[in-house]
């Protein structure tokens, strides 16, 4: 979905920041779309919402993630979690695992990589877990900023305290996107950051269980 209030140093999706781009679609068209493809999805697959930060757009999700339960297919949603009111806590009820976007474990990353503050999120987590919301988090590892072993840590100490959290996935940094920058003429911050190889996800990952 289009719009996103962070820019975060190492998005892979700067076209998708404006609230201005995309193209409008109802949720049935949307809907109608899904529910072709219901027979692919399996006894555990269904439908992830994404962005931009989906969130920023809760009416429409309410509105698709209705259908979608109303016809028993089971809802994601993909965000950053730096946004929180009634609207979205509607939302969030429709929902059956959400993908944390958990960046960095101090405020002064969030600030000076992401734009918002890390109080915001941890305020999403505290929520899904007093609602019991199946969640997964997500960190992408960036060289000298979270592939230390005290980030990995605190990120097992968040399993320990949630219980809603049921997976942590660690993913590669990479550089696929500059193309992107390039195009829309926007210069991208970490283009001199080496890429996260396969071995340190591995390691990194073996240290994390």
């Amino acid at each position: 979905m289009q719009g996103c209030p962070l820019r975060c140093q190492y998005c892979h999706n700067p076209d998708t920041w404006s609230f201005d781009g995309g193209t409008e679609v109802s949720a049935e068209e949307i809907f109608a779309k899904i529910k072709r493809l219901k027979n692919y999805f399996g006894k555990t697959g269904g439908v992830t919402v994404s962005g931009g930060e989906p969130l920023m757009q809760p009416e429409f999700i309410k509105e698709l993630f209705t259908l979608c339960k109303n016809d028993g297919i089971t809802t994601a949603i993909d965000t950053s979690g730096c946004v929180l009111n009634d609207n979205i806590k509607e939302v969030l009820k429709l929902t059956d695992t959400v993908l944390l976007d958990y960046k960095f474990i101090t405020d002064e990353l969030y600030k000076t990589k992401v734009g918002c503050e890390k109080t915001k999120v941890d305020e999403f987590l505290e929520y899904l877990d007093s609602q019991n919301i199946d969640t997964w988090i997500r960190q992408v590892i960036i060289k000298d900023l979270n592939n230390d072993e005290s980030s990995i840590s605190a990120l097992k100490g968040l399993k320990e305290k949630y219980s809603c959290i049921k997976k942590i996935e660690l993913l590669p940094f990479k550089k696929l996107c500059i193309e992107k920058y390039e195009k829309l003429n926007i210069p991208f911050p970490l283009a001199e950051t080496p890429e996260t190889t396969k071995q340190e996800i591995e390691e990194l990952t073996e240290y994390l269980k």
